[in-house]
């Protein structure tokens, strides 16, 4: 090795600082050198915990910005306490096997952990060391404490505190492993004991020199590759060749397992699905860690790509904080491969100038995202609430959604929907699936073959255009004759300030009765009316009655809730209606202080006159009532759970779950 010029060292001015600086000299061949020392901010700020301090600087700033000044070549330091990222312009040189990692507790009268009376106070700098301490100790009192470790001792002996934690190789520096009560079993920082030499980047002879003693010459590295969508095909050639390179490999879900046969690398599955996770982030994390230091090139080989709801950054950030090299190739993240296999663009000059990538773990997060396209990940459990959420915040009732399954794959599968039919559908797709909103979808949407969708109400014409529709009504609807009825109308009618309408059948059928008994209409012009739904609030414009509140969703909830609103009490209401009708509404409007008059003008039975159809031949049922489903085992057996169940408002999708024995 060629003898290097004149070094220009660094380091703070304080014990355990100018020991290390000796016994790494020592390491190397005797070298002309010039060594500076001076008090840092952490050495003249004694007092100031770790615990109240999180800067990533806060031991090396000044020697950071000594060497970036080119003031000095090189600075020596406890490993741990580096910054990370080191400033740019900085690196790593070389870095020292630790001789020992462990923590020691430093004690009055050398009394061990398990010794220490309860409520003896036990300082420390570190909000590990104090988490570690109460797994074992929780009923001491943690108390922070900081200055040099000759300081620490002090307080210790005065009496200010009953002991402290500390890092064993430092006592062991000082010459003050007598005052060790004994090593503690503690997790600690993997660099705990080692040394660094950082100097500026390019100085290439320096980096040489230094590198002679740097364990990480006997260190793998770790390489994220994206493996795609799940067909093999779709990995990169890059990837390909990282795989074939590699000692073992960390390989998740999302992916062909039978593909990594041909590789001759050990084969970990740390796979991640909802509910079933056969190890947690951290956990895979260490295990990354471990086998880099061990010397194995590792392959961290996740689906889609490393960087895209992928956790990458996280085991960035855990493998270089510990020093260890990283590398990242990237794959075909499921969107990209999606548009590509479905043909729908996620922009298109004329319809979409935006996209944006989603989780759909929440749906008020989705709901906020502005761009035109979006593409939902990780929301299959999530469907029906992030369409509501969508429409909410202004998204067109009829924006078209497509719904891919195992993208890639033999069985890859889309379904076409749009945000009003998901919103009301009982369906548990298969997983994994991406989701799609936009205009841009409508491209290939227009091209797929239309699905048969079996119609169980009583009218089917507003499904028409939606797929090929199979009518078949399971209830009858009739007008009650009941003669109590033409009682209340002809004598109460006057007395009503509000009526509400929950259906089209119950405008036509109370229109009808009023027109049987010569009633005239106005006599109703001085209640107001309440309508329930698009298509109830259009029959009433039938008879040019336009209503003053019209819920905003097709179920009770939303009239409910305008009532409470406005404050709405000690008002006569007529309600008519079907004689299946929920209790819901007439319960909640009494319960506001209402007299509620409940109309049955019409029955709502089962239609035994229906053709009896094999279910199973239709993908989706389209249930317009709660009626419709209580009626659909009478003549179709046992509601399929492998088909998609539409329901017209929220009161029949709580008895669609109800009869899947779902939890409402």
């Amino acid at each position: 090795m060629k003898q290097v010029k004149n070094i220009r060292i660094v380091s703070r001015n304080n014990p355990l600082s100018l020991i290390q600086v000796k016994e790494l000299l020592a390491v190397f061949p005797a070298f002309d050198h010039e060594l500076q020392v001076f008090s840092s901010f952490a050495d003249k700020n004694r007092q100031v915990s770790l615990m109240e301090n999180s800067a990533a600087d806060f031991f090396t700033r000044e020697l950071d910005t000594t060497l970036l000044k080119g003031e000095a070549d090189i600075y020596i330091h406890s490993a741990k306490d580096l910054s990370y990222p080191l400033p740019a312009g900085l690196e790593l040189f070389c870095l020292t096997e630790a001789a020992d990692k462990t923590d020691s507790l430093v004690s009055k009268c050398g009394l061990g952990l398990a010794a220490l009376p309860a409520g003896s106070r036990i300082g420390t700098d570190s909000k590990a060391r104090k988490e570690e301490l109460l797994k074992l100790r929780p009923d001491l009192e943690v108390v922070s404490i900081s200055g040099t470790i000759q300081d620490r001792i002090a307080q210790v002996d005065n009496g200010f505190v009953d002991g402290f934690i500390v890092a064993s190789f430092a006592l062991h520096c000082l010459g003050l492993s007598h005052r060790a009560a004994e090593s503690l079993p503690f997790k600690t920082h993997p660099l705990q004991g080692s040394v660094a030499v950082i100097g500026r980047t390019g100085d290439s002879e320096l980096k040489d020199f230094f590198s002679l003693h740097d364990i990480r010459k006997n260190w793998g590295k770790v390489t994220l590759v994206g493996f795609g969508p799940g067909n093999a095909d779709l990995l990169t050639i890059g990837g390909d060749k990282a795989l074939a390179n590699a000692d073992v490999v960390f390989y998740d879900d999302l992916l062909d397992k039978h593909f990594l046969e041909k590789y001759t690398s050990e084969k970990v599955y740390v796979g991640k699905r909802k509910g079933q996770h056969s190890h947690h982030q951290d956990e895979i994390n260490e295990l990354l860690y471990q086998a880099a230091v061990s010397g194995k090139n590792v392959v961290r080989l996740k689906g889609g790509d490393p960087m895209v709801f992928a956790h990458g950054r996280e085991e960035i950030d855990f493998l270089q904080s510990r020093l260890v090299e990283v590398d990242v190739i990237p794959g075909v993240t499921s969107a990209l491969a999606l548009s590509a296999l479905t043909h729908i663009p996620l922009t298109h000059r004329d319809v979409a100038s935006s996209v944006a990538f989603v989780t759909g773990h929440s749906a008020e997060n989705v709901a906020k995202t502005q761009a035109d396209t979006l593409v939902i990940y990780m929301g299959g459990s999530n469907i029906a609430e992030i369409a509501r959420k969508l429409i909410q915040s202004g998204r067109r009732r009829q924006t078209s959604v497509a719904l891919v399954h195992n993208i890639s794959l033999p069985d890859q599968k889309t379904f076409y929907s749009s945000l009003n039919e998901l919103q009301n559908t009982v369906f548990r797709f298969p997983t994994p699936i991406l989701i799609v909103v936009g205009d841009v979808v409508d491209f290939e949407k227009a091209h797929a073959p239309q699905e048969d969708i079996l119609v169980t109400g009583s009218t089917a014409k507003e499904y028409a255009t939606v797929g090929n529709v199979v009518h078949s009504p399971l209830i009858k609807i009739e007008k009650n004759k009941d003669k109590q009825i033409a009682s209340v109308l002809s004598v109460h009618l006057n007395n009503f300030d509000w009526i509400v309408f929950t259906s089209c059948h119950g405008v036509r059928y109370f229109f009808e009765i009023l027109d049987d008994l010569r009633i005239d209409i106005r006599r109703i012009l001085n209640a107001k009316i309440a309508s329930v739904g698009k298509k109830t609030a259009a029959e009433l414009k039938k008879y040019r009655l336009y209503p003053d509140i019209e819920s905003p969703t097709e179920s009770a909830e939303g009239l409910v809730d305008y009532f409470k609103n406005e404050h709405i009490a000690g008002k006569n209401i007529l309600l008519p209606r079907s004689d299946k009708a929920l209790k819901y509404l007439p319960d909640q409007l009494r319960q506001l202080g209402n007299r509620v008059t409940d109309l049955s003008l019409y029955l709502n039975t089962t239609n035994e006159e229906a053709k009896r159809i094999d279910t199973a031949l239709f993908p989706e049922i389209v249930f317009a009532s709660p009626s419709c489903v209580e009626a659909f085992p009478e003549l179709h057996g046992k509601l399929p759970e492998n088909v998609r169940s539409v329901a017209k408002g929220s009161t029949t999708k709580n008895k669609i779950k109800e009869a899947l024995n779902e939890t409402i």
